[in-house]
Formats: C-alpha cells, structure tokens, sequence
C-alpha cells in the first residue's frame, strides 16, 4: 500500500479521488474515470461519467514534471465533462469573472513592469483574485464545500456526508503558499541571472512555481502527522475556511451524494 492512498479507520483501502466544485455541482475524480453531477434549474439531478485521459505514464515518476502533468489531465476532463453533461456549469463561467480575470491580467502586467523580480511575485497574488471571486459567487463555494464533505465521508467510512468537515488535506487551497513563496524566490534567482526577463523565463518560472508547490502537496501528505505539514498546510485551511468553502445546504448534498455514487460505480465496474 503507498503512503497516499486513503484507508479508513476501519483499515479498508479507499479509492484516492479529487474533485472540482462547479457553479451547480460536482466533478469528481478518481483513479481511471471522472463523474460529474449538476443540479438543472428544473430541480433535476443530472449524471455523467467517462474515462480520464492519461497524457504519458513515463513521467509518473519524475519529481517537479509528474504534478504538471497531473494538473493538466486534470484540466483535459472539463471539455469531456462539458460535452457528455451539457448543463454543468463551470466555477469561472459568468460575465463577472470574466472581467475580474482581464482586470488581474492587466494589474499583473502592470506590475511586471514597474516592480521588478518582486512585481512578479505581486502578479501571482493578483492572479489570484478571479479564482477567490469565483469561489464567493452564486454556489460555488457551497460545492466545493459539498466536494470536501462527500470524499472525508467516503475516505472515512462515514454513512453520509453531512457531518464531514467542510475543509479537506488535499484542497488545492495548500498549493497556494508554497506556490507565492517558490514563486518570489524564483523571481529573485531569474532577476540576478537575467537583466531582462522576457515571457519564455516568466513561464517557466510559472511552470517551476508549479512543480515546486505540487512536489510540497505531496511530501506533506506523506508526512502528515508532522509538525511541519501542519504549519505548511495551515495557510491552505485558513483559505478554505474563511473563502474556499461554505456548509451546503441538503440539496446540494445531494448533488455530492450523485457524484460520489456515479464515480464509485464506473471505478468499481472498470476494475470487475
């Protein structure tokens, strides 16, 4: 058994599953196949799953190129779920966010150009307000607090999800940190071993950033009981409490509670 796979109390080996809160409900992901579950505004519950796409196995491996590209398989199931569940409604879909990421592109540039290695840093701070934003609008947060519950639940053996916290250890919340400190860091590196960095340097730095944060994540899940995971996941849990999450409500359970049963069902029938 490796060290990250979920067990419950009881000792039983639980799927490892992630998840991505939508505008009306939940994408989940397990090991080999995605399932998402929405609310319609006619009150229906609507389901769908698929296979999950794998861009190599090589890599799985490499430290600093692995989390990559798990987050960008991650990203490649959305057109997939997009298309199988038309209704779903994506986090950063509405006219709001929308003008809330152009203002934080047009601020980050800004600062680019007139702080330097730190104006950098600055940037990857204001980038990250549309993804805030989105979080506080309409029922995001509520599902993604819905995301949390459904999988602590599984993970734990709980008979239902409404008693699970709403904060979770593998939140994406926790790449935030170290992901703003790797980042002025590297900043402060390119800026004495570059005079002029242009946009090749500052996304590979973004995807250094990355790596860097995502090698973080996962030491601190294997390290979990210690005192320095604590200290480096406390910022992400403050992020999910205070922004990232809010307790839903039985509708939106319910929501989770498709999902969950929906990924459940296709890993359980692609292992048979």
């Amino acid at each position: 058994m490796s060290d990250d796979t979920p067990v419950s109390p009881d000792g039983e080996e639980k799927l490892r599953l992630g998840g991505m809160a939508l505008r009306n409900g939940l994408l989940v992901h397990g090991p080999t196949h995605w399932a998402a579950a929405v609310r319609t505004p006619q009150g229906q519950i609507k389901v769908a799953s698929g296979v999950k796409p794998r861009l190599t196995e090589r890599l799985d491996e490499v430290p600093g190129v692995r989390g990559v590209v798990r987050l960008a398989e991650a990203m490649a199931v959305i057109p997939l779920v997009r298309r199988a569940l038309p209704q779903a409604r994506l986090a950063f879909e509405s006219p709001a966010v929308a003008g809330m990421a152009v203002s934080a592109s047009v601020a980050g540039w800004v600062l680019r150009r007139r702080i330097g290695p730190v104006g950098e840093s600055a940037a990857a701070v204001v980038s990250l307000v549309p993804a805030l934003f989105s979080l506080r609008s309409g029922e995001v947060a509520a599902y993604h607090g819905v995301e949390h519950k459904a999988i602590a639940a599984y993970e734990q053996g709980a008979a239902d999800a409404s008693d699970a916290a709403k904060e979770h250890d593998r939140c994406g919340s926790h790449l935030v940190a170290p992901m703003l400190a790797s980042n002025l860091a590297g900043s402060l590196i390119l800026s004495k071993a570059v005079e002029k960095p242009g946009p090749l340097a500052g996304t590979g730095l973004a995807l250094a950033s990355t790596a860097v944060s995502v090698e973080i994540f996962a030491w601190c899940e294997r390290n979990s009981k210690t005192a320095l995971a604590g200290a480096l996941r406390r910022p992400g849990y403050e992020i999910q409490r205070l922004v990232g999450t809010r307790e839903p409500n039985e509708r939106q359970l319910e929501v989770g509670r498709a999902a969950l049963a929906e990924i459940l069902r296709v890993e359980s029938a692609a292992a048979a």
